[in-house]
C-alpha cells in the first residue's frame, strides 16, 4: 500500500449516504497512515484512532444494510455476512494484535494493510453491486455465524491440542488468497447417499515446519518428503475429529486424496460456494480450512494419493513445487485477467513456456494477485463484469508501488469508439481478442523485448 488512499469517481454507487461515509472512513484511514509514520505515537492515540474508525465503519454497515433493506435488495444477506465477519471477526482479531504487542509498527501497520484493502475491494465490488442488482455469490452457502463459530473453536482447539498452537480466526470468509508458499491438500469423501464432501486444507510451509518439522528434529528449512507425509496423516486425522460434527459423514468413505498447486487449487476454489471458509494466524504461520458438499465435484490434475503410491506421490509433489519454483525464477511474470477461463486456458497455454503465467477471473482478485505477487506485465480484459477492466486500472495507477506495471488492454472490439475509451486510460498498449494466440504471444514477445532495450 502506499501511504495515502486516494478517493476517485469510480468509488461513488450513486446514494449519498454511503458514498459520505465510504469518504468518511477513506479519510480516516489516511489520518492512520499519517499516525503511524509518527514514532512519538502513543498507545492511547492509537487506541483512540482505532476506535474511531471501527464506530464509523459500524455505524456504515448499519446505513447500508438499511438502505439494502429499502430497496429490496436481493443480496442483503450475503452483503450482511461480510459486514458481520468483518465487524465481529477480522476487527477483533486485528485489534487484540495490536494490544499484544503494545501497538508495535507491524501490527498497526498489518491493521492499516487489512483495513485498507477490505474497504476498497468491497467498496468497488460488493457496494457497486448493490446498484447494479448483481448479487455476490460466492459466499451465499456458509453456514450460520453460530455453527462457523462452533467450528472454528473446534480446529483451534485441535490445533492446540496436536501442536499446542493458539490460533486465531482472521477471518470466515476466506476467498482462496495465496499466503507464502503453500502446501494444498484436498479430501474428498463419499457418503452412503452418493453425496461428496470436499475439504481443502492450506498449510503455509514454515507452519509444517514449525511444527512436524519442529516434532521430527528436521533441521531443513524445507518440507521434505517424511514431513509431508506426516503432516497429510495429521491432517486427515483433523478431518476425521471435524467429521464427529456431521451425523452424514460418520460412515463416509475417502473417496480422493491429493495434493495440489496453487493454481489447482484456485481452480477447485472458484468451482464452488463453500460452507465454511477459516483462515487462522496460529503464530507459527497461516492455516485455511474450507469445506463444501454437493452431488458432483469434479476431479483436478493434482498429484493423487493413494496407499501404494504414497511416498513416491509426496516426493513427485514436493521435487514438482520446487522445480516449478526454480523454473520461475528467470521467467518474466504476466499476469492474465479475464472473465473467460477459455481465453485464460488458451492464453495460458501458449505463454507459460517462456513466461510465469498467473490468471484470475476478477477485478478483486486482480489487484490480491498483484499483491502477493507483482507482475512484470498485467494483459487485462476491458470488457468484464462488476468491476470492469477501467476500474482495475484506475485502482492499479492510483497505489504508488503498482502505478509502475505495464497493462496491455485485451478487448474484443476493436472499432474507433472502442480504441479512443482505452487510449485515454493510458494503458502500455492493446490487443485484440481476435488475433491468434501466436499473435498475442508475438506481441508480449515484441513488448520485453523493447522494454528491455530500454
Amino acid at each position: 500500500m502506499g501511504n495515502q488512499l486516494v478517493w476517485h469517481k469510480r468509488y461513488n454507487i450513486g446514494v449519498e449516504i454511503i458514498d459520505s461515509e465510504h469518504k468518511k472512513l477513506f479519510g480516516i484511514l489516511n489520518k492512520l497512515f499519517d499516525l503511524g509514520q509518527q514514532e512519538e505515537k502513543s498507545q492511547w492515540v492509537c487506541q483512540e484512532a482505532v476506535k474511531y474508525f471501527k464506530d464509523h465503519a459500524l455505524q456504515h454497515f448499519a446505513d447500508e444494510e438499511a438502505y439494502m433493506a429499502s430497496i429490496d435488495y436481493e443480496g442483503i444477506e450475503v452483503h450482511r455476512r461480510i459486514h458481520s465477519n468483518f465487524r465481529d471477526t477480522t476487527l477483533p482479531a486485528l485489534a487484540k494484535e495490536m494490544e499484544q504487542t503494545d501497538y508495535s509498527q507491524d501490527a498497526v501497520n498489518h491493521f492499516l494493510g487489512v483495513c485498507a484493502g477490505w474497504l476498497l475491494g468491497h467498496t468497488v465490488i460488493e457496494d457497486h453491486a448493490i446498484v447494479s442488482g448483481d448479487v455476490i455469490r460466492q459466499w451465499e452457502n456458509l453456514l450460520p455465524e453460530e455453527e462457523q463459530s462452533v467450528m472454528a473453536q473446534a480446529i483451534a482447539s485441535q490445533l492446540y491440542h496436536m501442536f499446542q498452537l493458539n490460533s486465531r480466526l482472521i477471518s470466515n470468509c476466506y476467498g482462496g488468497e495465496k499466503f507464502g508458499d503453500g502446501i494444498y491438500y484436498r479430501l474428498i469423501y463419499n457418503t452412503k447417499e452418493k453425496k461428496k464432501w470436499e475439504f481443502l486444507l492450506i498449510f503455509e510451509e514454515k507452519l509444517i515446519i514449525n511444527t512436524i518439522g519442529s516434532v521430527l528434529k528436521t533441521k531443513s528449512k524445507a518440507v521434505s518428503t517424511l514431513v509431508m507425509n506426516a503432516a497429510m496423516y495429521t491432517a486427515r486425522q483433523l478431518v476425521e475429529h471435524i467429521k464427529e460434527h456431521f451425523p452424514e459423514l460418520k460412515q463416509a468413505k475417502i473417496k480422493e486424496e491429493q495434493l495440489l498447486t496453487y493454481d489447482q487449487f484456485h481452480k477447485v476454489f472458484e468451482k464452488h460456494s463453500p460452507q465454511y471458509s477459516l483462515l487462522f494466524d496460529t503464530g507459527k504461520g497461516y492455516f485455511a480450512y474450507c469445506m463444501t458438499t454437493a452431488d458432483m465435484i469434479p476431479s483436478e490434475e493434482g498429484i493423487s494419493i493413494i496407499t501404494e503410491n504414497a511416498m513416491t506421490a509426496v516426493e513427485q509433489y514436493l521435487n514438482q513445487n520446487k522445480a516449478e519454483k526454480e523454473a520461475v525464477n528467470h521467467k518474466k511474470k504476466v499476469l492474465i485477467v479475464d472473465d473467460s477461463t477459455f481465453i485464460l486456458k488458451t492464453m495460458q497455454d501458449v505463454l507459460h513456456e517462456e513466461y510465469e503465467v498467473l490468471t484470475v477471473t476478477s477485478g478483486m482478485a486482480a489487484i490480491r494477485s498483484i499483491t502477493l505477487d507483482r507482475p512484470d506485465l498485467i494483459l487485462l480484459d476491458y470488457e468484464m463484469p462488476v468491476c470492469k477492466g477501467n476500474q482495475v486500472l484506475e485502482m492499479i495507477r492510483s497505489e504508488e508501488e503498482f502505478a509502475d506495471i505495464p497493462v496491455i488492454f485485451l478487448t474484443s472490439r476493436v472499432d474507433r469508439e472502442r480504441i479512443q475509451k482505452v487510449l485515454e486510460l493510458k494503458p502500455n498498449g492493446y490487443l485484440s481478442k481476435s488475433l491468434s494466440p501466436e499473435a498475442v504471444k508475438k506481441e508480449v514477445d515484441h513488448f520485453f523485448h523493447k522494454r528491455d532495450r530500454w
